[in-house]
């Protein structure tokens, strides 16, 4: 039986720079049928949309290390990331569910400092909305 405690947390994990797939856990919560879909939605795009937060902080913060070998981007690969996410902008936030690159955009975005309450309002939509979809279809 699945918990929305620990659906919440396979949601976080899968929103953070860990492989992970929240649609599986969700899917199968919808299937076994124990819990109202709505708050399967609920727990799952919270989760998720914490575990974005948390890749918009680390950007956020942790370039001031962007120089050390440790640093998982080169400023080369920064800027890049810079350009495509100016080109397309805050909007490309709505598409921070697609799986591999939406990760590194929240990361991308607070490493280009995209505001805490555009950041939320646009990966919440997206989130919830892929989430909410995928219930409709179960």
């Amino acid at each position: 039986m699945m918990t929305l405690g620990s659906l919440f947390l396979g949601a976080f994990l899968a929103a953070t720079l860990l492989p992970f797939s929240s649609e599986v856990m969700l899917v199968a919560a919808l299937v076994a049928g124990e819990i109202q879909p709505t708050l399967l939605v609920a727990a799952a795009a919270a989760g998720n949309i914490l575990g974005s937060l948390v890749n918009w902080t680390l950007g956020r913060f942790l370039l001031t290390w962007q120089h050390r070998r440790w640093f998982p981007f080169s400023p080369a690969q920064i800027a890049r990331a810079s350009d495509r996410f100016s080109r397309y902008g805050s909007w490309s936030l709505l598409f921070a569910f697609l799986p591999v690159i939406g990760d590194p955009l929240t990361f991308v975005a607070g490493v280009l400092k995209v505001p805490f309450w555009r950041f939320t309002v646009l990966v919440s939509i997206g989130k919830i909305a892929r989430y909410a979809a995928l219930a409709a279809t179960v």
